[in-house]
């Protein structure tokens, strides 16, 4: 079962730099190394540490996230991208624990971007769904976006394939398998953002293309 892509305008991507959510915690962790994230061993992705506040999201270990991302030169940017890996994780944590109000996405995320991560959970919920298998997100992108006083903001582009993603039914444990297609392929549009005292990073609006051309090639 894959995600359902969740489509909004370019115009109200931007505008939403303006609606972003104070009053959000931070710590003193730094970004986790972007490069080859969640690869190579066949034990649960490995998330970043929960230290100084940062939640759980660790998934089982017959679910494998991959983030194949260059990490960008700019330390802001470095930072966003590697938490919109942490939002992508949160969401998948809500999903294998089956819980639409988890904590994780919560912590890295608000506005759009809470809702849509609640609302795909959910639907795997309501379904009677999860997720198993090897989800690759790869070709990372990252730009300047309009910043307030108090808040910084980066736009985070990148693609995932889910060609080896199954959906996999809680109660009787069966996998459904499919093959790969154009279906398989989303383009993500992130907007993060950071208040300029917190080195968290955190997922503000959302737009996932699917039937993603350019993330086939």
């Amino acid at each position: 079962m894959a995600r359902r892509a969740f489509i909004m305008s370019a115009a109200a991507l931007t505008a939403a730099t303006a609606l972003l959510l104070t009053g959000c915690g931070g710590d003193e962790s730094s970004p986790d190394d972007i490069k080859g994230a969640d690869t190579g061993s066949e034990s649960p992705s490995a998330p970043p540490s929960a230290d100084a506040g940062r939640p759980d999201v660790s998934l089982p270990k017959d679910l494998r996230l991959v983030f194949d991302f260059d990490e960008p030169s700019d330390p802001d940017h470095s930072a966003a991208l590697a938490d919109a890996a942490n939002y992508i994780r949160a969401l998948n944590h809500g999903i294998t624990e089956q819980a639409p109000d988890d904590p994780a996405y919560r912590f890295y995320s608000g506005a759009g971007a809470a809702r849509y991560a609640q609302s795909q959970i959910q639907e795997y919920v309501d379904g009677g769904w999860t997720v198993t298998g090897t989800d690759r997100y790869y070709d990372a992108k990252t730009s300047s976006s309009d910043a307030s006083k108090a808040a910084k903001t980066v736009l985070v582009t990148f693609c995932e394939d889910q060609s080896k993603a199954y959906g996999k039914e809680v109660k009787s444990g069966k996998v459904h398998r499919t093959e790969p297609s154009l279906a398989s392929y989303q383009k993500f549009s992130i907007l993060m953002a950071s208040q300029k005292d917190s080195p968290v990073w955190r997922a503000q609006q959302i737009t996932v293309a699917g039937k993603a051309e350019e993330c086939r090639s």
